[in-house]
């Protein structure tokens, strides 16, 4: 039976060594909690670091690490101090972390961090790797993890490979900054479906894909030569019953089962009823505005000096890394601004801020959610925060207001919460003001709302849409047409080859024997391949024919030296074994004086673009132009050319990253027929890469061996993965003949 295996940075436990004993308890954490149900209901196992290094562990307790994780249905990845350092503190929490979170002053770029982090990377893919079975759906978590997909799918190319991003990705121009961002990019790509907490994420990642790799992308598909990648954006909700549960029982709990956080907060509620209390939880990160939102506080008390005695400040920071010096710093900078504020108002009887700087268990969280008044979390940039959902499941009387920062990505789909850009104080000041003020009659309004939504859409809904959408990619496999050429395949097409007394081979050029480059005339045929296209031309019974979109004087000169049958310009021209050009369609070119200044114009628009002239044809490369802006501009310019050309018996070829301008009447599909005509071929093998082959595909009879080069819809029955892939089966054609 098939099984889930989670993979992410740590596990959902935490292992301690308390006098050469073990101990195991839960992990508090956004994923640990969240995925917590998941994987415990399901048929899963969780591969992660225990939280003890290597060096921390005894000899003789190792495989009792190993057994307190299996027992959770955990494996531990065990990892070295420096490890952890290269790969955790360093390239994650000293690259990733802040440049995906727009930091970029606090970017890194140290070789060694990135070396120790595709080791460990490498690590997690091998111990995924010892666990797989075919069938199983590999779930990866994380920024940790980047390179973790790409690792597996190299050696299990069939693995369903799924990629959760739980932090902010950045827009392209930040992106690009980062000196491994194409092996970075590579890395999640191994995954067949890459997820995201909203759809800015989602647009800023494929945004970064298409320019960077340049590979193309339709919508939320990112099309790759051996497969399709699908992108898309899944909000993580909360354990809502477990929040909702734990308030409804908190207030059962008699006087003397409260515990001594919640005696003050109730000590503080009799002593000023009237008194509002504002309550601040995060992890101490920059990323988080814990300073901006203490200044914020410190504008609103300055500006509205009536609220002092009337409102208080609960901010909990729960440390972390704090072994970074942006951290220590940072933790140095609130105490001080806690400190001068607190000195600034306080009274004799009143103390604006109470600050906590520490973990808090599970119940005192209840007891902060269910106390205050209102929620201020105004983070400068934040994956998604929990926290503010968190508060809202607390709430079993539907009141309290929540005050939310738009940079986080739960703003998307909280909008009754009074939503703030965390670095304008004034705004910030009123929004305080408006939750202070609110009527309970609103508040329940607007929670009542969220709620709903919240308990709809929890984390067991997001882990289940996720892994739906995970397994419906690998039925999409199965929606195109075409099958791969796998070793099976090949030797059934080579056996027709061998057995076959009159074949023909019609191979496109540009991006099937060869790769596509930046300009045309770069893309020479290299020694390899005329001696290969030479070999199978002298085969006997054997007729090669190169079928390409190319003028008819670069082709020819490309294979001068080669007598083998040329079709250019899609089939205006044609030249046979030792012969000459020979026009093979009534064309004309009268009408390109009239369509070549419109292309111009996009030309001039269109920085990295340029026009092609052949004999009757012209074509519009935009290759090297900005993807988005190729894109938007290539769709411009077909409308305006279709109208332009329309009664004059012409056509625009959309080709890979080119619009070609010709004759309606020409195409590879009429010119690789005419080769048919008289002739008896019992093997018919046809390639290409691009739209124009489609013609070719769809017109040469249905037991022909048609072939496209990368997986895209299409009307050939198999394809291959690139054109590496495309020489291998051509050179074992050759080794038969």
């Amino acid at each position: 039976m098939s099984k889930t295996i989670i993979i992410s940075n740590r596990l959902p436990l935490q292992i301690n060594l308390e006098d050469n004993n073990l101990e195991v308890t839960p992990s508090v954490g956004g994923l640990a909690t969240g995925l917590k149900s998941f994987h415990k209901d399901g048929d899963s196992i969780w591969i992660g670091w225990s939280g003890l290094t290597e060096e921390e562990i005894p000899e003789n307790l190792l495989e009792d690490v190993k057994e307190k994780a299996r027992k959770e249905d955990c494996v531990a990845v065990n990892l070295s101090e420096e490890e952890i350092e290269g790969f955790y503190y360093g390239f994650s929490n000293r690259t990733i972390w802040p440049l995906f979170h727009y930091f970029m002053e606090y970017t890194e770029a140290d070789k060694d961090h990135w070396e120790i982090y595709k080791s460990v990377n490498k690590k997690y893919a091998e111990e995924v790797l010892k666990h797989y079975k075919e069938g199983d759906h590999i779930w990866v978590h994380d920024y940790q993890l980047l390179l973790v997909p790409n690792m597996i799918r190299e050696q299990q190319p069939e693995a369903i490979i799924g990629f959760f991003n739980h932090i902010p990705f950045p827009s392209y121009e930040v992106f690009r900054t980062l000196p491994w961002r194409d092996e970075v990019l590579k890395g999640v790509l191994g995954a067949d479906l890459i997820g995201f907490h909203t759809y800015d994420y989602e647009r800023h990642f494929l945004s970064s894909v298409s320019r960077i790799l340049r590979h193309q992308v339709n919508f939320n598909e990112i099309t790759l030569p051996e497969r399709i990648v699908k992108v898309d954006s899944f909000p993580m909700g909360i354990d809502y019953n477990k929040f909702e549960d734990a308030a409804l029982n908190h207030f059962k709990n008699t006087a003397e089962q409260r515990t001594e956080l919640q005696r003050r907060l109730d000590h503080h509620s009799n002593e000023t009823p009237e008194a509002k209390l504002i309550l601040s939880i995060d992890r101490l990160d920059y990323t988080k505005g814990i300073a901006n939102r203490i200044r914020a506080f410190e504008y609103f008390l300055d500006r509205h000096p009536e609220f002092i005695e009337k409102v208080r400040l609960v901010m909990l920071a729960v440390p972390s890394r704090s072994n970074v010096p942006q951290y220590q710093r940072l933790k140095r900078e609130i105490d001080e601004l806690v400190g001068r504020i607190n000195g600034k108002f306080s009274t004799v009887s009143w103390t604006p801020i109470w600050y906590f700087y520490r973990s808090m268990p599970f119940e005192n969280l209840i007891d902060l959610y269910t106390s205050c008044d209102i929620a201020l979390l105004t983070p400068i940039r934040d994956g998604m925060n929990l926290v503010a959902k968190e508060f809202i499941a607390t709430r079993v009387n539907q009141t309290g207001v929540l005050i939310l920062s738009e940079m986080a990505g739960a703003a998307h789909e909280m909008n009754e919460a009074l939503i703030i850009n965390p670095n304008n104080f004034e705004q910030i000041s009123e929004a305080l003001i408006q939750a202070i003020e609110m009527p309970e009659e609103e508040q329940k309004q607007r929670n009542k709302i969220l709620q709903k939504r919240l308990k709809r859409y929890s984390v067991e809904k997001w882990a289940n849409d996720f892994m739906k959408a995970l397994d419906e990619t690998s039925q999409d496999r199965d929606a195109f047409k075409a099958r791969r050429i796998s070793s099976k395949v090949s030797d059934e097409i080579l056996e027709k080859f061998k057995n076959a007394k009159n074949r023909i081979l019609f191979l496109d050029y540009d991006g099937t024997l060869v790769n596509f480059t930046d300009k045309p005339e770069k893309a020479k045929p290299d020694q390899e391949l005329i001696d290969l296209v030479h070999k199978l031309n002298q085969s006997e019974n054997t007729d090669v024919v190169l079928i390409s979109g190319r003028d008819k004087d670069t082709l020819g000169s490309w294979w001068q030296q080669i007598p083998v049958e040329l079709i250019s310009e899609h089939g205006v021209w044609m030249r046979q074994k030792n012969s000459e050009w020979e026009l093979s369609e009534n064309v004309n070119n009268d009408w390109m004086s009239a369509v070549r200044p419109v292309i111009e114009t996009f030309v001039d628009r269109t920085p990295g673009t340029f026009i092609e002239d052949k004999n009757y044809s012209l074509a519009w490369h935009y290759r090297k132009a900005d993807p988005e802006l190729g894109e938007i501009r290539a769709n411009e310019l077909s409308n305006v050319l279709k109208e332009l050309i329309s009664n004059r018996g012409l056509s625009v070829l959309e080709g890979n990253k080119v619009l070609e301008i010709k004759s309606s009447g020409v195409n590879k599909g009429k010119a690789s027929n005419k080769k048919l005509v008289g002739k008896d071929y019992d093997f018919i093998f046809a390639i290409g890469d691009d739209w124009t082959d489609e013609y070719m595909f769809e017109e040469l009879p249905e037991d022909s061996f048609t072939v496209k080069v990368g997986m895209k819809k299409t009307s050939a029955r198999y394809y291959v993965e690139d054109t590496l892939k495309v020489r291998d089966i051509l050179k074992k054609f050759a080794e038969i003949s």
